[in-house]
């Protein structure tokens, strides 16, 4: 999984983006970059080789070596991704006994949503309405199939 947060200058979350991926590959990163990030933002990875591969989306890397243990966790500037991880599994633990697999992806979508509209929840509800006006009718057997690796 990949997790990337957006901040704002003074370092307050704005979005989240989570996204699973097949593997920690190049190939992987760089076109999850260049499909959820803008040209000349700044990355910023914990040294990871595959994370190099943003500069193919134009984005700026920066990497910051943490190692391991709790003081890798204290890093300040991973501070909201660790923070929106930590919350991702307190809300699984504490909903589900157990995710199978194959719901992961609508399971982060859910706390992706839900973080990305926190100030706005007065139009959670009416958006949700929207967005089902507006979706096709879809089978139950197409509805219950898992997601696939992006």
């Amino acid at each position: 999984m990949v997790a990337a947060v957006e901040t704002t200058a003074d370092g307050k979350p704005v979005r989240l983006k989570l996204h699973r991926v097949a593997g920690f590959a190049s190939r992987t990163l760089s076109s999850f970059a260049k499909r959820h990030f803008a040209p000349a933002s700044e990355v910023v990875s914990d040294g990871l080789a595959c994370f190099s591969a943003v500069t193919k989306a134009k984005c700026k890397h920066t990497v910051i070596k943490t190692g391991s243990g709790a003081a890798a966790a204290r890093t300040p500037a991973f501070k909201w991704v660790n923070t929106a991880l930590g919350n991702i599994k307190a809300a699984i633990i504490g909903t589900y006994q157990a995710i199978e697999p194959k719901h992961v992806p609508r399971c982060l979508a859910e706390f992706e949503y839900r973080f990305n509209r926190r100030y706005d929840r007065a139009a959670m509800l009416p958006r949700l309405t929207w967005a089902c006006s507006r979706t096709l009718p879809m089978p139950y057997r197409l509805l219950k199939l898992p997601e696939v690796f992006a």
